[in-house]
């Protein structure tokens, strides 16, 4: 090494020792998602807890409507929400398949998804789909749920033809009107077809279900720790007064679901946990498991490390 390179090696240590850092601007608009399959934000919303919480530093809350874990998935890999609701194993295929996003916060425990069919149909279990149409939207705990079952049933991916539509309702929409055998079934949706039209929920396992996660992008975490930390503490506070208030919760996502009393108290009563906020243990080895059971059908590649991608995944720190 000539005498010019390790002065200008020194040089350079020095500048980098004693320059201060830059500190990253905190954002003038947080723009978080809303959805059906996630009560608490639509409390979260209403009451207006997170304009209270950032008035003070000028930052405008945005509030983003989202249809589905793909979609929610889909904005955050845009950069056009910052926080966004969907199922664990649905974030982990998205981490997988390069969305950079984080995994910070559980928001429910929910048995969501179910396999579905009309009051009428003869299916009775899933071995029966062999050769049927299944409604489901790609990317979502429906759609995982699906195929985890039919793969128990010896049901490969060349066995059924998926009808891939944009969202929940559509699938339903879809069975009723005769045009697929079978529907991925997911709240609040499903509960509105069982009661009013009398749709079978044929096949169920609760514990395939994965959890209620809420993500934020990777880089909006890490730029603003603090932000998220405070995000989350509110939204601790939403899915707490949700528990303690559940008719205030009711009747607000009744005011924006339009959906009679007894469908909301099928999603919110019987299938909905409120009682978790990190994304531990149980969740890690729900979400772990989705994974391996989609690396077995082939849906996610043979040489996916699904344990190291779910580890830099989540992100639990943020939550007290």
């Amino acid at each position: 090494m000539t005498l010019v390179s390790r002065r200008s090696l020194v040089a350079a240590a020095l500048i980098v020792g004693f320059l201060p850092s830059v500190a990253v601007a905190a954002p003038k608009e947080i723009r978080i998602d809303w959805a059906t399959y996630n009560p608490v934000s639509i409390l979260l919303k209403n009451k207006g807890l997170l304009e209270a919480e950032f008035k003070k530093d000028g930052i405008t809350i945005t509030w983003v409507q989202t249809q589905s874990s793909s979609n929610a998935l889909q904005l955050l890999n845009a950069s056009s929400i910052d926080f966004g609701s969907t199922a664990g194993s649905a974030a982990l295929v998205a981490k997988i398949n390069g969305n950079p996003i984080k995994s910070i916060y559980t928001y429910s425990r929910p048995e969501w998804t179910a396999l579905v069919v009309t009051k009428d149909s003869k299916i009775t279990k899933v071995e029966e789909l062999k050769g049927k149409r299944i409604a489901m939207v790609r990317g979502t705990d429906p759609h995982i749920f699906t195929v985890r079952a039919l793969l128990g049933a010896g049901i490969g991916g060349n066995d059924y033809t998926p009808v891939l539509v944009q969202n929940h309702v559509d699938g339903g929409n879809l069975l009723l009107r005769g045009d697929v055998d079978a529907w991925a079934g997911l709240d609040p949706a499903m509960a509105q077809f069982e009661i009013r039209d009398g749709a079978k929920l044929f096949y169920r396992k609760p514990e395939a279900n994965t959890w209620g996660i809420l993500n934020g992008r990777e880089d909006f975490v890490k730029e603003n720790p603090e932000i998220v930390k405070r995000v989350l503490a509110v939204y601790e506070e939403a899915r707490k007064y949700s528990l303690a208030n559940y008719e205030e919760l009711k009747r607000d996502f009744i005011a924006v679901t339009k959906l009679d009393g007894p469908v909301v108290d099928k999603q919110l009563k019987e299938r909905t946990e409120l009682t978790h906020n990190k994304v531990g243990p149980a969740q890690r080895d729900s979400i772990l498991e989705a994974g391996l059971a989609l690396q077995k059908a082939e849906v996610i590649k043979a040489g996916v490390d699904v344990k190291k991608v779910l580890d830099d995944l989540v992100d639990d720190k943020y939550v007290n």
